[in-house]
């Protein structure tokens, strides 16, 4: 793995957006705009180290099935902070039918530097984003730049292969395509547009729809979109956590569809998913995997013996509520109010002054892609930068 300087192409801008990057920049706080995506370097990995990280991947994604079978078999939802005995009993009975919900995708975030095993830093197995750039926009700046070379990257054949696998558990109809109008740079909207298009792709038929527009019947108890067309199956960019909260929340959980027509709504991803995407999961996977090389410490209850470690928020977001403790001094005050997983502080491997943290992504369970995003400072935040890769030996 190592970090290589190049020129941006003339018309980058224009180049990504085109190929549906719509967000090629960042508004800083003093109102500058940098770049997002950011050409002017890249990582050069080899194949072995690949197919290393691949099989990483696949072995994380193993223990994280396993973490949730023991969460859900030792009743174990109060430590993600699910109280609500109505979420827990939707969460229960979509992991006993996991098999007859569908299930796309998930994203790995992984400090890597080249030199030992790959370590977990989370698993973003809800909503992850960052997609578009990884899927599309860095294979063709591969294929112009590296004509011939290879790269991680089957995201956009997996993900249509996998909608045309799952297609006999959606319920007829079209599948609605639903994302917030809260999100004002367009990441949501376009990583939802994109992802429609693989459907499509899988001949599946669409509708497109923001959340805000969902209504509610009350008459047949069931979703509608704004033609009053029932939704039978719907992707949501829109996390779990914020839908069974919300003001229709007990609506969702009435009408949740967990397979063989058990209800109205099919939501994707599926309740089950809850169990991955909490910080909580990541003590689990250290008490049942102790000392597993892929893994760092973590707990719940504190840093315990912990020098240096890093207390998150268990449902945060884009590094937001992260507080880094070293030698004892915390870089900011925790909330009170918050619930936390602290993990043992393993410092982003540093490349010029660049924070490097990799994003492995999982569609159908299965390993498909990478994508390398940095950042200046020691969390991966807002501001971070995606960098693309290529394969060279």
């Amino acid at each position: 793995m190592e970090r290589h300087r190049i020129e941006p192409r003339p018309d980058w801008q224009r180049t990504v957006e085109e190929q549906g990057l719509i967000y090629p920049l960042t508004r800083f706080p003093d109102d500058s705009l940098r770049p997002y995506w950011d050409e002017s370097a890249y990582y050069r990995f080899t194949l072995p180290e690949v197919e290393a990280l691949e099989e990483t991947v696949a072995e994380l994604h193993a223990l994280c099935l396993d973490a949730a079978t023991h969460i859900v078999e030792h009743d174990r939802f109060a430590e993600l902070g699910v109280t609500d005995p109505a979420v827990a009993a939707v969460i229960r009975a979509s992991w006993h039918r996991r098999a007859e919900q569908p299930s796309l995708y998930g994203r790995f975030d992984l400090r890597y530097d080249g030199s030992g095993p790959a370590k977990l830093l989370e698993y973003n197995a809800d909503t992850p984003t960052s997609l578009i750039e990884a899927a599309g926009p860095q294979w063709f700046w591969m294929e112009e730049r590296f004509p011939g070379a290879d790269q991680w990257n089957s995201l956009h054949e997996r993900l249509v292969d996998a909608w045309r696998r799952q297609a006999p558990l959606l319920a007829p109809g079209p599948v609605h395509f639903a994302h917030s109008e809260v999100d004002k740079l367009g990441e949501d909207q376009m990583t939802t547009a994109y992802l429609m298009e693989t459907a499509r792709q899988a001949g599946l038929k669409t509708a497109l729809i923001s959340v805000e527009d969902i209504g509610w019947d009350s008459l047949s108890r069931r979703f509608v979109d704004l033609d009053l067309r029932f939704i039978r199956t719907v992707f949501k960019l829109y996390p779990w956590e914020w839908l069974v909260s919300d003001s229709f929340g007990g609506n969702v959980l009435e009408t949740v569809d967990l397979g063989g027509g058990t209800g109205s709504t099919c939501w994707i991803e599926p309740a089950w998913k809850m169990l991955l995407a909490n910080k909580a999961l990541l003590a689990v996977l250290w008490e049942l995997n102790p000392g597993h090389p892929h893994l760092l410490p973590a707990y719940l209850d504190g840093p315990r013996l912990l020098k240096s470690h890093v207390a998150k928020p268990l449902l945060g977001r884009e590094g937001a509520g992260i507080t880094i403790t070293e030698d004892g001094v915390p870089s900011t005050p925790l909330d009170p109010q918050e619930a936390y997983c602290w993990q043992e502080f393993a410092p982003l491997p540093d490349f010029d002054g660049n924070r490097t943290v990799l994003g492995a992504w999982v569609v159908d369970g299965e390993p498909a892609g990478l994508g390398i995003r940095e950042s200046s400072g020691p969390i991966t935040d807002e501001y971070a930068r995606f960098l693309p890769h290529v394969i060279l030996d």
